[in-house]
């Protein structure tokens, strides 16, 4: 293809900015729930709840446009469309990330997934150093003639996104081929520095109202001179020096905080995530129930965590006719454990030793064979 000569800088930086979006687009295609999970909270934040039913829909479109663009800037194709193209879109979320800064709506506007954090600011100063070099890129192209033809270049793009869709597509129906969340496999959940965890007790003088903090248990708790005068009010937690790995809190129907007995528990055990049960895969919980009845043979706990209330956590226990440990948990934390509903996650001693997309839920013979209870 005769293509017109370009002058190192613009290579420079159209190179820079299609590595930029192909990097985002990437980061993003390899989570597109959690990307759609995204889009729902701006759709939220914005009052537009009609929208909600197309979250997933509006993340690919997304995903795959800023993909597109990020190739063309790398490969040269449609550069004049590609980087007016590019300007629009910038622009657009360059409106909406100051928005975010100012009025803080959504913390993390999530343009580099969960890979790189970044606060509303540094996104929003990091879109306009991106126009200025689109700009830059656009204005050199527009004095360029058109010389490259139009299939060879069509052909090329439409290869790629179609491959990169499939990729999306990977991700989606099973689970991230990179997990950057913390419930990722391999990674210990147990809390550090418990130890160093403090509790003070606060007292008050029955007859001056005077009140003190003491660190427990320094304080003259066995005399019973002390005590006729003074009497327990309140007590604090301070726990700053305690590294936690998880906002999870598990609670039983009756608010009993089961946390760390499963999240620690040293034998071998699965988490049945399934934060909607109304919206859970049919066939996916089948699967789950005879997993269950097999580790219950083989004496293995596991549980199902779940965000539903228990009046549909029973219409499921009836339709399935089990009785698997149910408990409760935040949905939001729930679906940052797993990209999955319902999803499985096998844990020992607090360590996440595995994980499974509905899709992929082992049979029990797959459990006899490859994992650890022969």
């Amino acid at each position: 293809m005769n293509r017109p000569k370009e002058h190192k800088f613009i290579i420079l930086i159209r190179v820079l900015l299609g590595l930029v979006f192909v990097f985002s687009s990437t980061v993003k295609g390899i989570d597109p729930m959690g990307t759609a999970y995204r889009v729902q909270d701006y759709l939220l934040a914005y009052g537009w709840d009609f929208l909600l039913p197309y979250a997933m829909a509006i993340s690919y479109v997304v995903i795959l446009s800023e993909f597109a663009l990020g190739v063309a800037f790398l490969f040269r194709l449609f550069m004049k469309t590609a980087s007016k193209a590019m300007l629009l879109m910038l622009a657009f979320f360059t409106a909406v990330t100051l928005l975010d800064a100012l009025y803080n709506w959504i913390p993390d506007c999530g343009c580099f997934g969960d890979a790189i954090k970044l606060t509303n600011w540094q996104t929003f100063y990091k879109n306009i150093v991106l126009i200025c070099l689109n700009i830059i890129v656009m204005i050199a192209w527009t004095k360029k003639p058109k010389r490259t033809k139009f299939v060879p270049q069509f052909m090329i793009l439409l290869i790629l996104v179609t491959g990169f869709f499939s990729f999306m597509e990977y991700n989606l129906n099973h689970l991230p081929i990179l997990d950057f969340r913390d419930w990722k496999t391999g990674r210990d959940m147990k809390p550090i520095g418990l130890n160093k965890e403090k509790t003070f007790v606060i007292y008050q003088n029955k007859k001056t109202g005077e009140k003190k903090e003491f660190l427990f248990p320094d304080y003259p708790w066995k005399d019973t001179a002390w005590l006729a005068k003074w009497k327990f009010v309140n007590q604090r937690i301070d726990d700053s020096q305690v590294t936690r790995k998880y906002n999870l809190i598990i609670e039983d129907s009756l608010g009993n905080d089961l946390t760390r007995h499963i999240i620690e528990n040293p034998g071998d055990q699965f988490i049945l995530v399934a934060f909607d049960l109304n919206k859970s895969n049919a066939d996916g919980l089948k699967k789950a129930v005879q997993l269950y009845k097999y580790f219950q043979k083989k004496h293995i706990s596991m549980v199902l965590l779940t965000a539903s209330d228990y009046a549909v956590v029973r219409s499921v226990e009836n339709n399935l006719n089990t009785h698997l440990p149910v408990y409760q948990a935040d949905d939001i934390e729930l679906k940052a454990m797993i990209r999955s509903n319902p999803g499985l996650l096998w844990l020992k001693n607090g360590i996440v030793q595995k994980k499974w997309h509905y899709h992929d839920f082992p049979s029990t013979d797959e459990m006899e064979k490859q994992f650890i209870f022969n």
